[in-house]
């Protein structure tokens, strides 16, 4: 929901098989002569080897069979390397968004362009290089009230789409076990009704600040918008009051507490939200 002033403030090439040839002619001693014969030169300093009685000259050297007229020997080429298993859903646009160093990714995918309902999933890997994995089950979300948009405005009952860090947390209870900075205030309060007639209250016991429209690493209460007033502000993720949201994206008590309890700012959180035909752009 966004938050009003007065409550929240990433073949084997073929390898010629000459290794037995240079072995046995010795280091150095071109053994692929230059007239391409295939005949094996002397190695520097090596005896002659006399030849049968009376023949008065050594013995011809036997041509290698590596070094045929029909040429060397290939080795086949091996298997292409496998990549990353991507996150499912996102197309190249939207992988492209995700810094390189990103480890986490909160990927909330709505049902329509229009609709306030969502599924979050919360994806990690263990480098630039490897696999994406779901760390957890899917989870039911809501986002805005109207949907989605690439341009979000305050007003708009609309939640922005697109890639955003997320540095910072905060809420009115104490945090479960985090890592995550978190900032403990009783002005993580709101009051009245959600668009449904349900109950607003607790919604910001825990919160996390999405960096729309802000200043990442300031508490989630921080009224900076970078991109003026105009453009909204106050998007998080926040406890869910079982119905369509302002703006932000909101799951339940219990994911909440979950999702604390995962992100590691070490791993340089992002969410990546928007509905479904736009993230698999």
């Amino acid at each position: 929901m966004s938050v009003p002033r007065s409550s929240v403030p990433l073949r084997l090439p073929y390898v010629v098989c000459a290794v037995l040839v240079l072995l046995l002619a010795g280091c150095g001693t071109g053994g692929f002569g230059t007239g391409g014969s295939g005949a094996r030169t002397k190695a520097a300093g090596a005896p002659e080897v006399p030849g049968p009685p009376g023949s008065g000259a050594p013995s011809p050297a036997q041509p290698s069979s590596e070094s045929s007229p029909a040429g060397p020997a290939a080795v086949p080429p091996g298997p292409s390397p496998t990549p990353p298993r991507e996150i499912p859903g996102l197309g190249p646009r939207t992988r492209a968004e995700i810094p390189v160093g990103t480890r986490q990714a909160f990927v909330v995918t709505g049902d329509s362009p229009d609709s306030s309902l969502a599924t979050a999933v919360l994806y990690t890997r263990d480098g630039p290089a490897a696999d994406w994995r779901a760390a957890a089950a899917p989870w039911p979300a809501h986002n805005a009230l109207n949907g989605w948009t690439a341009e979000h405005w305050e007003g708009d009952l609309r939640t922005p789409v697109g890639v955003f860090t997320l540095t910072s947390a905060g809420g009115r209870l104490d945090p479960p076990a985090t890592v995550f900075p978190y900032d403990l205030n009783p002005d993580f309060k709101v009051e009245g009704e959600g668009f449904q007639g349900e109950p607003l209250e607790g919604s910001f016991d825990y919160v996390i600040a999405i960096d729309y429209n802000r200043l990442p690493g300031t508490s989630p209460l921080d009224h900076t918008r970078p991109l003026g007033t105009e453009r909204g502000g106050g998007i998080w993720i926040h406890v869910d009051h079982g119905g369509p949201t302002q703006g932000c994206v909101s799951i339940t008590y219990d994911r909440m507490r979950e999702l604390l309890g995962l992100l590691d700012p070490a791993k340089d959180p992002v969410v990546v939200m928007g509905d479904v035909a736009y993230l698999s752009g």
